[in-house]
């Protein structure tokens, strides 16, 4: 057994890889993107995930607000069934604890045993990961008994689609292939996504990549703005200064300038 924590950079990407370990991992806070078996989950504060030995895997952070989490890994032949008596295992590989502060500060604590480096440091992570379990049990436990939001599976998929988008923006992205890729019709995808954002997946992942152009351009005069717009997801450099006048009211190259000279 072994256990960390860490606070990520913007867009910090663990992946496409698989560990012969199972490996918990607790967002404290910020954002971020997990993926495994085809799906991908956008998880934030409370969000406990489970990584399975031998199963591919990947996760990254939000590029506006990096995660911050605590992670456990461990393996051993009890180590399923501990999982399964949680509510965790090979058809549930996240758990919302909410605003439950046990999970992280048991994770804590079993990092803290491994670094006092004692004589008993492995027994004591042991018991203190049977806790961490059961800390999990519990919130899922408590979470139940709450009355339900109003739909709540609407507002999931809008997480789902904000956390691809967020991190596939720079990729030549396809609502096809990300409906696909969550496992929704994309026609219903589309439609359910404006309904609870206001406007159509294409026309926010048009929005992320001028936002992140904007950014590339203040931080980095030393692009291009053809380097700037295919870092970005456009290919086509014209087509990018158009969108980018139509949003800020002013040409990439005129809006570096004035940035510049400020």
């Amino acid at each position: 057994m072994f256990a960390g924590e860490s606070q990520t950079r913007p867009t910090h990407r663990v992946g496409p890889k698989v560990v012969d370990y199972y490996l918990l991992h607790h967002v404290i806070s910020g954002h971020g993107v997990f993926e495994t078996e085809g799906r991908v989950h956008a998880l934030g504060p409370g969000h406990t995930f489970l990584i399975r030995p031998k199963r591919l895997f990947s996760y990254a952070s939000d590029a506006d607000d990096p995660w911050r989490y605590r992670w456990v890994a461990f393996a051993g032949d009890r180590a399923e069934s501990l999982l399964a008596e949680a509510g965790l295992g090979t058809e549930r590989l996240i758990v919302d604890t909410g605003p439950a502060r046990a999970p992280g500060e048991r994770c804590r604590e079993i990092y803290d045993a491994f670094r006092a480096r004692s004589p008993s440091a492995s027994l004591e992570a042991a018991g203190r990961l049977h806790l961490l379990l059961a800390s999990l049990m519990s919130a899922d436990a408590e979470r139940a008994e709450q009355p339900p939001m109003a739909d709540t599976h609407g507002e999931e998929l809008v997480r789902q689609v904000i956390g691809y988008l967020s991190t596939q923006y720079a990729e030549p992205v396809s609502i096809e292939a990300m409906a696909e890729t969550l496992g929704y019709n994309r026609a219903y995808l589309s439609r359910l996504f404006k309904r609870h954002a206001g406007v159509t997946p294409i026309a926010f992942l048009t929005r992320i990549r001028i936002d992140r152009g904007k950014r590339l351009l203040r931080e980095r005069p030393e692009l291009t703005v053809e380097q700037v717009a295919s870092s970005v997801g456009f290919p086509d450099a014209l087509y990018f200064s158009k969108q980018f006048r139509r949003a800020f009211g002013a040409t990439p190259t005129s809006y570096r300038t004035d940035t510049l000279r400020s």
